[in-house]
């Protein structure tokens, strides 16, 4: 199915999530031009969330979710485990630099983020498009369009994000 435009800013924030997801995981490859130390992936996972994930993670709460919620009981409980998971990543994001076992928590963290992005790709987004109108969707892409994420991100972090997307898929070709 075509994602519709309304949830495309979402996706995208997705692929950059996944980006992150692998980065973290025990046993990843090195990537060119990303942090390939201890310190530099928990710095790095602490900045992504900082600039981009916790607003993401408003985003779908404050905007996306309220529409779809009373349309469907199977996307009322697919909502509720993803606030769920959104609690958990910060959690855990936040006990990066307290905890004596940063490796495994920064592999835990890869898994449940590359696990939750996936599961709002191939089962949220998908049922949403099926039982939202048209009017709602366009009510989600207004309200996207009016976010902060939106109305701060100057050129300059467009173009570190484009820069680390085609990074990334350099390595995975050379893999």
């Amino acid at each position: 199915m075509k994602r519709h435009k309304a949830l495309i800013p979402l996706s995208h924030d997705h692929h950059h999530g996944l980006l992150l997801a692998q980065l973290i995981k025990k046993n990843a490859p090195d990537y060119k031009g990303l942090p390939k130390d201890l310190n530099g992936k928990i710095k790095y996972t602490i900045d992504i969330y900082n600039s981009s994930l916790k607003q993401h993670f408003d985003d779908e709460e404050k905007i996306l979710f309220p529409v779809i919620m009373g349309k469907n009981k199977l996307l009322e409980n697919l909502i509720y485990e993803i606030i769920n998971e959104h609690r958990l990543l910060e959690k855990f994001i936040a006990e990066l630099t307290s905890t004596k076992n940063q490796v495994e928590l920064l592999d835990k963290i890869g898994k449940i983020l590359d696990e939750h992005i996936r599961k709002e790709e191939r089962d949220l987004f998908p049922k949403a498009q099926e039982v939202l109108t048209e009017s709602e969707l366009s009510e989600i892409e207004k309200g996207l369009l009016s976010s902060p994420k939106t109305n701060n991100n100057s050129c300059k972090t467009k173009t570190i994000k484009d820069k680390e997307i085609k990074i990334f898929k350099e390595n995975q070709d050379n893999t």
